[in-house]
């Protein structure tokens, strides 16, 4: 039984940093695509980043170059560090592991970005 877990999220002031955890108990961690996803109020949920099993990222436009996603294979996690933050931001933030029978997903941890 896979087990996801977010952490890290909390209240922000715009131009301020975040780091987002997610651990994964369950399975075998290092062959699976991971990524990072977000839902605003009233909009659909998006893609924000993913990495994969060999370390190779990929990054919705509206966040590239203010964050980072990471992985450490020996501690079942993926991080996402989120600098710059602008109030469009604000979502709950999904970690989820992608497999070909369409993945497991965590229960978000909120990202508010106000002043």
């Amino acid at each position: 039984q896979v087990q996801i877990v977010e952490s890290g999220g909390g209240l922000v002031q715009p131009g301020g940093s975040l780091r987002l955890s997610c651990v994964v108990s369950g399975g075998i961690f290092s062959i699976y695509t991971m990524g990072w996803y977000r839902q605003a109020p009233g909009k659909q949920r998006e893609l924000v980043a993913s990495i994969s099993v060999v370390g190779s990222t990929n990054y919705a436009d509206s966040v590239k170059g203010r964050f980072t996603i990471s992985r450490d294979n020996a501690k079942n996690a993926v991080y996402l560090q989120m600098n710059s933050l602008k109030p469009e931001d604000t979502a709950v933030y999904y970690c989820k592991q992608d497999r070909s029978t369409g993945g497991y997903w965590g229960k978000g941890t909120l990202v508010t970005v106000s002043s």
